[in-house]
């Protein structure tokens, strides 16, 4: 092992001995006291099952064969989750192959950050994770199951998943992606259009038919945001079949692995000798491997929010710290829009998964010694799924990357350092994602432009105020002010001030997304404004140094904190976000995760 990624291994395991040690013994509890339908009346059982076919209700009589819950986040109006409205039948058909019953235990919400941009909606976006978290253990909490599947892709899903599933970390769970879309225009022509049309210089109906031909069939979007990043995860934390993530729906190669699922399921569960929990699989080990992952491929920023709220759940207990030091040591080994031109459908032809999973393990800096759901070991993980004569098999990945513009080896990376860093000084703690920001933009020292929401920003762009060099300050986007929504709708503006040779970048207790592109930008600020952190007490004109090389985050004001703060806006109502007041009050910080699960 690399010595740094043991040492952070070692420091996150004596951190988190007691709360894991917790978690285990709870797991533990639930796996002796065994599923709960052998223990229930005929009446509570017969609910259970009243309403399957005939064989099916036989099948299920038998208090013994195994049963697998599927909870699924199916929606027809956004293109990841459609492909799901065809999985169950699929799942259900081939568990019955195996001696095997499967139920659709419940679904949860799945909304899409890219259609709630810049709107209300988007405030009930991250907690729309504790949501699907606590949907999910709905589903399971009938303790009917052997066995689950987890059907989700995007933002806040799979995580939200990941949290409820790991409450009932005795049981083995697979989550079972949809995959991406196929390719649309070149991501450079869709940014470009984008840029215009921030200008004024291109029209509603120039930019929408720009976007259909981007979005434009069933799968996740193809850039490499936080949905894709989520699909990389799933790989690295053993809870995928291998090389799942980045095959297109809709392909027998896809339909092939949605079967293989249930009956791999099957094997892993309680009473075989692969029995794979979901709270033995998601371990210290598997985290440092996902966060690894996460910073040799450029993933999304939102993930360190997502991973510590994780790695919460399975009693871990993962900092920013722990993700600064991984990430110093894990080279940049992929470039993936918006970190590169190409997207994910590229990056898995040019080696994918199977590649950065070797690469990792090969220089030390994942963990091989890990269970997964395909048995013991991350090498499980650089094979590649394939159909030999209508067979699902593996083979071996590719040993050399395909497309040196997309994916290279360790000793040969785009940077020697992983994507993230955490910045720290006067203004709090943040992160900022450095992988798609050129080296010469790194480091920005301007005076503030202190805005309330982004529509302040917005705003002030097209009256002509911000051709100048500026530190945008964008405070009271916490999760405690209005619950931390993403202002992806911000990085047009602010790149067309780049491209004039402005020095910009932005500040804020807000999330910037998993499309975070080309502007420095410092985001996750805790403590956050409305808790009365620093960004409460900015004024315009205040010279504000960024040095994401140095890691600082400094205002260069003295007495700071004797100034009066702002006030923080009135919690908007409507949309449902009154809804979640509860929530926001009590949230815990962007460094413990954001969650009011865990709060």
């Amino acid at each position: 092992m690399h010595p740094v990624t043991a040492e952070v291994t070692e420091r996150i395991a004596e951190r988190s001995r007691e709360a894991r040690g917790d978690y285990e013994a709870r797991m533990a509890a639930a796996r002796d006291s065994g599923v709960a339908r052998g223990k229930l009346s005929c009446a509570n059982w017969a609910h259970a099952f009243a309403a399957e076919d005939g064989d099916v209700k036989t099948a299920l009589r038998n208090p013994t064969a195994p049963n697998i819950a599927i909870v699924s986040a199916y929606n027809d109006m956004l293109s990841a989750h459609q492909p799901l409205e065809r999985y169950p039948a699929i799942i259900k058909a081939a568990a019955r192959e195996v001696g095997a019953t499967a139920q659709y235990a419940g679904g949860v919400p799945a909304m899409c950050d890219g259609v709630t941009q810049g709107r209300p909606g988007m405030e009930l976006s991250l907690f729309s994770r504790e949501v699907i978290a606590m949907a999910t253990a709905v589903a399971l909490t009938h303790d009917a199951f052997d066995a689950a599947l987890m059907l989700g892709v995007c933002d806040k899903i799979v995580p939200g998943l990941v949290i409820g599933a790991l409450a009932f970390g005795h049981l083995p769970v697979i989550f079972v992606p949809a995959g991406p879309m196929t390719s649309g225009i070149p991501n450079a022509q869709k940014a470009q259009v984008r840029a215009l049309y921030a200008q004024g210089k291109a029209s509603r109906d120039e930019l929408l038919d720009s976007e259909m031909k981007s979005y434009h069939g069933p799968g996740t979007c193809t850039f490499y945001g936080t949905a894709n990043s989520n699909q990389m995860l799933m790989e690295m934390l053993g809870l995928h079949l291998p090389g799942s993530a980045f095959v297109n729906p809709g392909t027998d190669l896809r339909h092939a692995l949605v079967a293989a699922a249930p009956k791999r399921a099957v094997e892993i569960s309680r009473g075989g000798n692969a029995y794979a929990p979901m709270g033995e699989v998601v371990g210290v080990k598997s985290m440092v491997n996902a966060v690894a992952g996460l910073m040799a491929t450029g993933g999304s920023t939102n993930h360190t929010l997502h991973l510590v709220a994780m790695a919460r759940a399975a009693g871990i207990l993962l900092t920013w710290e722990d993700l600064d030091d991984l990430s110093r040591v894990t080279p940049l080994i992929a470039r993936v829009y918006p970190n590169g031109s190409e997207d994910v459908n590229a990056f898995h032809a040019a080696g994918g998964m199977a590649f950065v999973v070797r690469q990792l393990l090969d220089a030390g800096l994942a963990h091989d010694d890990v269970a997964t759901v395909a048995g013991h070991g991350l090498r499980r993980y650089q094979t590649e799924p394939f159909l030999q004569d209508g067979a699902l098999v593996w083979r071996e990945g590719t040993a050399r990357s395909l497309a040196s513009d997309i994916l290279r080896p360790v000793d040969d990376p785009f940077q020697a350092e992983g994507g993230l860093r955490l910045l720290t000084g006067n203004l709090g703690r943040a992160v900022i994602k450095t992988s798609a920001v050129k080296p010469e933009h790194r480091v920005v020292e301007a005076p503030a432009l202190v805005f309330d929401d982004q529509d302040q920003l917005l705003a002030a762009f097209q009256r002509g105020e911000l051709d100048r060099d500026f530190i945008a300050v964008l405070r009271f986007q916490g999760p405690k002010a209005n619950g931390m929504p993403e202002l992806h709708s911000l990085t047009p503006t602010l790149s067309v001030l780049m491209d004039r040779g402005r020095k910009v970048a932005l500040v804020t207790d807000g999330r910037m997304s998993g499309a975070s592109g080309k502007v420095p930008a410092a985001i996750h600020v805790t403590p956050e404004a409305a808790s009365g952190g620093p960004l409460a007490y900015v004024r315009d004109g205040d010279l504000i140094r960024l040095d994401a090389e140095a890691g600082a985050l400094q205002v260069k004001v003295e007495n700071l904190m004797a100034r009066e703060p702002a006030r923080a806006p009135k919690a908007a109502s409507g949309y449902g976000r009154e809804l979640f007041a509860w929530m926001r009050q009590g949230t815990s910080n962007a460094d413990e995760g954001a969650s009011a699960l865990f709060g």
